[in-house]
């Protein structure tokens, strides 16, 4: 069987990996792992194009009216003037004149009709005056138009045979009016990564269960499943696994049979009760990855095969960071796109930072304000990664650096937008 996948993805030969060093690395080892298949248009939103979407037909496919009025030969009509012209046929959307037109005439037609032979230019029912000519109706056609008014031309959006997107791409409700536009009912796309999501530790319960002492409630599961879906993947929760090696070593085995990536939070550090670092060891390949960020410092990328097996650190804020910086482009890019690159736009800050400690890449969280010179950016006040509170007040994340020493008021700061990753705003 071909593999899929590098056996040495994850490896790297430092101690310490910079932010832009660990995208460099996933960017340049990771590929696409998805199989194809054919989707009906009504379901193609969000999915990930397989293949080049090439125009069968020109669109539009005729030369047509693009108001409702008279069309008639630019060559009859006088510009600094105007004329009048006899009115001979009508024209319309899938009615267009039987007959060639009569010379010197116009032609009644109306909003996307294809336009009589000789016929270029149209004048819209507004701006004409509807007189008789030798008992015939007739209009005047005021001076000032420009050959061509008024017409759209065969092809004007998209010529036969042009690529009309490209594979990889994620494709849009415009895209979709696109193809349909040119009359693809379906088309082939990257199936769905099938992603795992495993919670691990003894203390961990799930919301609406009751807590004993030293318990917790576990907040990534719920978290993780929707930024799977807005990445484009299908979330599978495989529950909590237990402080118990050899189940954790069995059911990851398992695992590793049916999805194409494991993600997994907490138990990831070297503590005796950590077993998942110990399982991984020992039935596939693991890379503790030293990032120097925050927050969400150590992670843990490995492989079981073909399966990508992915540690996200255990406190909230650290998993939903780590996992847009790394996860989501990750998961993008195995599933068939392009590597995505989020946009980062220049704000002034709100806020001063100063002191501060440098060669690390810092990723707080931000709140867009309205101020009386535009947009601006906040930082939320405190920086714990376990508090939820500053995910649900952010708007996106503020991107500082590893040499910026301080921040202060009206500094241009770099900020990502959490849309750019497919989530709401608030």
């Amino acid at each position: 069987m071909t593999k899929k996948l590098l056996d040495d993805c994850f490896l790297h030969d430092k101690e310490r990996l910079r932010h832009a060093e660990a995208l460099a690395l996933l960017k340049e080892r990771i590929r696409p792992v998805a199989t194809t298949e054919t989707v009906a248009l009504a379901y193609a939103a969000g999915r990930i194009l397989a293949a080049p979407a090439v125009a069968p037909r020109s669109v539009p496919a005729h030369t047509n009216a693009a108001v409702d009025g008279y069309s008639f030969a630019a060559a009859d009509y006088d510009g600094e003037a105007g004329s009048e012209l006899p009115v001979m046929g009508r024209a319309a959307a899938g009615h267009p004149l039987e007959a060639p037109s009569a010379p010197r005439s116009a032609v009644r037609i109306f909003t996307g009709a294809v336009m009589p032979e000789g016929h270029d230019t149209v004048v819209m029912q507004e701006d004409v005056r509807q007189t008789t000519s030798g008992g015939a109706d007739a209009v005047s056609i005021p001076p000032g138009l420009k050959r061509g008014a008024n017409v759209r031309r065969a092809g004007e959006d998209v010529e036969a045979g042009a690529v009309v997107l490209e594979p990889g791409v994620v494709l849009r409700p415009q895209d979709l009016a696109a193809l349909a536009s040119l009359g693809m009912g379906e088309v082939a796309c990257f199936r769905r990564l099938r992603v795992a999501i495993v919670s691990t530790g003894d203390e961990v319960r799930r919301a609406g269960s009751a807590l004993k002492e030293g318990q917790v409630y576990d907040a990534n599961m719920p978290m993780l499943g929707p930024l799977i879906a807005a990445a484009g993947a299908i979330a599978t929760d495989l529950g909590i696994f237990p402080d118990d090696l050899a189940e954790v070593k069995r059911r990851l085995t398992d695992a590793a049979k049916e999805f194409d990536v494991i993600i997994t939070s907490g138990g990831a550090s070297r503590g005796e009760e950590d077993h998942l670092v110990a399982a991984l060891d020992a039935i596939g390949k693991r890379h503790m990855w030293q990032l120097a960020i925050k927050p969400g410092r150590p992670m843990s990328f490995g492989q079981i095969g073909d399966c990508v097996v992915l540690g996200l650190p255990g406190n909230p804020v650290a998993v939903f960071v780590c996992f847009l910086l790394y996860v989501w482009p990750l998961l993008r890019r195995m599933g068939g796109a392009q590597w995505p690159e989020p946009r980062r736009f220049k704000l002034p800050a709100l806020f001063a930072f100063p002191n501060r400690k440098t060669g690390r890449r810092e990723f707080w969280r931000g709140t867009l304000q309205e101020t009386p010179r535009g947009l601006a950016v906040d930082k939320f006040a405190r920086d714990g990664s376990g508090l939820i509170s500053g995910l649900r007040a952010a708007d996106g994340l503020i991107d500082i650096p590893e040499s910026v020493t301080e921040v202060k008021p009206g500094d241009l700061v770099a900020f990502i937008p959490f849309s750019e990753f497919g989530i709401l705003g608030r």
